[in-house]
């Protein structure tokens, strides 16, 4: 069997797994149309000041909010992954033939394909509210986001199995989200912030993320911030995924 035979054939079976389970479904397609109903008429105020153009406030904050969700689609693999340990999958997994790294792609590529549905629903959602996005784009970005979901997706996993304890692997992340996040200007622009946190931000890999989602969306394909976050998550993407190949490889020997 093909390695791509492989990863599909893994693929799907996380894809059933988790539309099995509809209400994570449901939890993950209304967290995001909370933060347009509860925390975008917040930034009304803002309009025309630093970094939103007057007028435009969706178009600064509904970028942000997408990218926020593809960090959050690959978080909880490692979640699933310490499942499969306690309950014998992972020592099932050990007689098959299977590459480890097509083990590793089904949950990768399950998590980036639960990022575009409600992706797009926000985006459709925010539209009559006055988002303005530039469809190419838009589908651009989605590339882009497709890659730092899979690098959340492929660490998660691999700190799933290195840790072993869901316990543990909850104080990590979560005491590594907060950080990750504000300080990538997902909610509000970091030209609202300090110098030292501007600074800062540059080494977030996630900051580049936001600062090109905001661009794309407003059809600003060609630009430096675009160039560059896509070397930088490329970059991420790879080492990650080698990473965690490496990681499974040691577990599923």
């Amino acid at each position: 069997m093909s390695l791509i035979q492989e990863i599909w054939l893994l693929f799907r079976r996380k894809m059933m797994e988790t539309l099995r389970q509809p209400t994570w479904i449901v939890v993950g397609l209304s967290t995001p149309l909370l933060y347009l109903a509860l925390f975008a008429p917040l930034l009304k105020s803002f309009a025309g000041g630093p970094g939103f153009r007057s007028g435009d406030v969706l178009d600064v904050f509904v970028p942000g909010v997408i990218t926020l969700m593809a960090f959050g689609a690959g978080m909880g693999s490692g979640w699933i992954v310490i499942w499969e340990l306690q309950t014998g999958v992972i020592e099932r997994l050990r007689v098959t033939p299977a590459s480890r790294f097509a083990l590793l792609m089904g949950t990768v590529l399950r998590d980036v394909v639960m990022l575009f549905v409600p992706a797009l629903l926000v985006i459709g959602v925010a539209v009559p509210f006055g988002f303005h996005p530039h469809w190419v784009g838009i589908a651009v970005l989605l590339v882009l986001l497709s890659l730092l979901t899979a690098s959340v997706s492929a660490w998660s996993s691999a700190l799933g199995i290195t840790l072993k304890d869901i316990g543990s692997l909850a104080a990590l992340m979560t005491g590594l989200q907060l950080p990750i996040t504000l300080l990538s200007g997902v909610l509000l622009p970091l030209s609202l912030a300090p110098v030292w946190m501007r600074a800062l931000a540059h080494l977030n890999p996630m900051y580049y993320a936001v600062e090109a989602s905001r661009d794309l969306s407003a059809g600003t394909i060609a630009s430096s911030t675009v160039g560059q976050a896509f070397v930088v998550m490329s970059v991420l993407t790879l080492v990650v995924l080698w990473w965690a190949t490496r990681t499974y490889q040691r577990a599923v020997a």
